[in-house]
């Protein structure tokens, strides 16, 4: 989110606030007496109705012609949100999600995206660490025709990748069982994708015989496959059933996106620049699908490294303080239970 270039009194932030919060909370234009009596101004109506004047000026506001309150623009809500990310406490809470008690990275993000969108009533988004970033658990090396060879590797968060390798000549079945062996003693804890696993491929110690079968089945380490990375999302048909009809398509135009994983991993990667809470509304979205719906977000990992996000989607009308709220601390839970697992990459 580009930061706001406005300058504003701490009056008129305060005007912006309550009715952003007011608009949010009642889906209607928000006057200068609702914001004296309801939302508690201690100025008077004439006062408040000049901010407002103002602050529409700035673009920040805007006046429905069939009411006399305002609702917040895009740049209204962006200036918010960005006021509520300067004033987060360093460290927050973390969130109970039952974690503890799980033993794969996918359960527990698949119980993240869930109870989330439980929570906030809006669409949970939860991308998985990259397959490259977890350690080899066990490694299978199975002869499926004579021809026919594949590699399963299984990672420290239970992580699965299959690999198939066809050959001109017949293999030698006692060759297959020592690669197996030989995989597990020699790459089991070390880190995918790195030099150190590549490194144990060119032992130059070993038979020209199993250096060459090593070699076949290297892609299996070092090219690794599956389908992309692993998207959990929760919270579709709630968030559907608490929006207001024009609110309603918007909505429904991002989930069709978001059927495209690798399309919303994109957009949620490209606002994992730094650990910090992030918030991306309407214009900020470079997809056009998106540009009516605002997202949420949060980067979990270890130490200084960054493994995934935990992010919200709903729509621009959306309470914003509770979404960042939420994602801080589901991500700082997160970060607990993935040290467990990664603590020795």
């Amino acid at each position: 989110m580009s930061a706001p270039t406005v300058q504003l009194t701490p009056r008129q932030r305060e005007v912006l606030r309550r009715v952003v919060e007011e608009y949010v909370a009642t889906g209607e234009p928000v006057g200068s007496r609702t914001l004296v009596e309801r939302a508690g101004l201690p100025v008077s109506p004439s006062t408040v109705r000049a901010e407002l004047a103002e602050l529409e000026t700035l673009g920040l506001l805007t006046h429905p012609h069939t009411s006399a309150g305002r609702i917040p623009t895009e740049e209204g809500y962006r200036f918010y949100a960005a006021g509520l990310l300067d004033e987060l406490e360093p460290r927050p809470a973390g969130l109970e999600l039952g974690l503890a008690v799980q033993h794969e990275v996918e359960a527990a993000l698949q119980t993240t995206s869930e109870m989330l969108s439980e929570m906030t009533r809006l669409l949970a988004l939860v991308s998985a660490p990259p397959l490259e970033a977890a350690t080899v658990r066990h490694v299978e090396v199975l002869l499926l025709q004579t021809t026919v060879a594949m590699v399963v590797v299984i990672t420290s968060s239970g992580g699965v990748s299959k690999r198939i390798f066809t050959t001109s000549e017949p293999i030698d079945p006692g060759l297959v069982a020592w690669a197996a062996e030989y995989l597990n003693e020699s790459v089991g804890g070390v880190q995918l994708g790195t030099h150190q696993l590549r490194q144990r491929f060119d032992d130059v110690g070993l038979p020209p015989r199993e250096r060459a079968f090593l070699a076949l089945l290297r892609p299996a380490f070092t090219e690794l496959e599956r389908d992309e990375q692993q998207l959990f999302v929760g919270g579709a048909a709630g968030l559907l059933g608490d929006l207001r009809e024009d609110e309603l398509e918007a909505c429904r135009r991002a989930l069709q996106l978001l059927e495209r994983r690798a399309t919303a991993l994109e957009v949620i990667g490209r606002s994992l620049g730094s650990p910090r809470a992030f918030v991306r509304v309407g214009g900020d979205l470079e997809e056009p699908a998106l540009r009516e719906v605002a997202i949420v977000g949060a980067g979990y990992g270890v130490r200084n490294r960054t493994l995934g996000a935990v992010s919200l989607l709903g729509p621009v009308r959306m309470d914003y303080e509770k979404a960042i709220r939420s994602v801080r601390a589901a991500a700082v839970e997160l970060s607990r239970f993935v040290e467990g697992v990664y603590e020795d990459n």
